[in-house]
């Protein structure tokens, strides 16, 4: 067998990431995130009369999504829309969640979790809670997910705007079908 020559793939077929550079995703700051499902399946509900009305599934993301807490002591959540392909929200990455009755991490310091750990969590025990759920269903994410680190306040505002009106805009949305 032929050994492999790493020399002769070198940078032809790595992805480059679409993370900012030099940037420590585990510093506090509020994250806005997009999670998509694989080619854009619609499995968590429809938009009706510009409302999202969440099926089965679209309540097992919701309750994944709000336990994100409790399982990532620097995690809190900030707004958030589940919608039929795919889940906006703002995650802020704190350290002052013991004070705020969030349980304390057994070592007694709180564990600096990056946001990419948060959303493995959250596609992972998602994945599994849906897949047991129905048999049926051979549910997967997207690889990766899109973020957009928050600026200042008025860029947060802005983004609750859009998570607020996103049923609105579904039929123009680039995740719509």
């Amino acid at each position: 067998m032929e050994k492999f020559n790493s020399e002769l793939y070198q940078e032809k077929y790595k992805i480059k990431s679409i993370r900012l550079q030099n940037w420590d995703y585990s510093w506090p700051g509020y994250y806005f995130i997009t999670i998509c499902t694989k080619d854009k399946q619609c499995y968590f509900g429809d938009v009706i009369d510009d409302k999202m009305i969440l099926n089965e599934l679209g309540y097992i993301v919701k309750q994944c999504w709000r336990d994100l807490p409790n399982y990532y002591n620097n995690c809190k959540l900030d707004s958030f829309i589940i919608m039929p392909n795919h889940v906006h929200g703002i995650i802020q990455i704190n350290y002052s969640n013991v004070e705020m009755g969030f349980k304390p991490v057994s070592t007694g310091k709180i564990k600096r979790y990056p946001l990419s750990e948060i959303i493995r969590g959250f596609k992972t025990f998602l994945s599994r809670k849906i897949n047991l759920n129905d048999s049926n269903i051979n549910f997967k994410w997207q690889k990766s997910y899109y973020d957009h680190i928050v600026r200042d306040e008025e860029d947060l505002n802005r983004i609750r705007n859009y998570i607020q009106n996103n049923p609105l805009n579904w039929y123009r949305d680039r995740n719509y079908l």
